[in-house]
C-alpha cells in the first residue's frame, strides 16, 4: 500500500472536467485506489465520490493505492495532479 499527499494546484480544484480525468486516470488501474479529505474516504474511479468531496484549489488530498500496479498508479496520479490538470 502507497499513501502519498497531494496539494491541488489546478485553478479549479477536482470539479468537473479535472475531476473526469482524475478518475478516468484510476480506472486503468486494477489497484484499488482511494482518495481522503477531511476524514471523507471515497473510490477514487467513482466520479460522485470525487465531485462529493468538494476539493477545491490549494487543498490537500491523501491518495492511498494497494494493489498489483500501485507503483505505476501513483506515479501517473501525481504526475497528473501536478502537471496536467490545469491543461484541463
Amino acid at each position: 500500500m502507497i499513501t502519498k499527499i497531494a496539494k491541488i494546484k489546478n485553478s479549479v480544484g477536482l470539479h468537473a472536467r479535472p475531476a473526469a480525468l482524475f478518475v478516468r486516470t484510476c480506472t486503468k488501474y486494477r489497484s484499488d485506489i482511494f482518495v481522503e479529505k477531511d476524514g471523507k474516504k471515497v473510490n477514487a474511479k467513482s466520479i460522485m465520490g470525487i465531485m462529493a468531496l468538494g476539493v477545491y484549489p490549494n487543498e490537500e488530498i491523501k491518495i492511498i493505492v494497494d494493489g498489483v500496479d500501485e507503483e505505476a498508479a501513483i506515479k501517473d496520479i501525481m504526475d497528473l495532479i501536478e502537471n496536467r490538470l490545469d491543461q484541463q
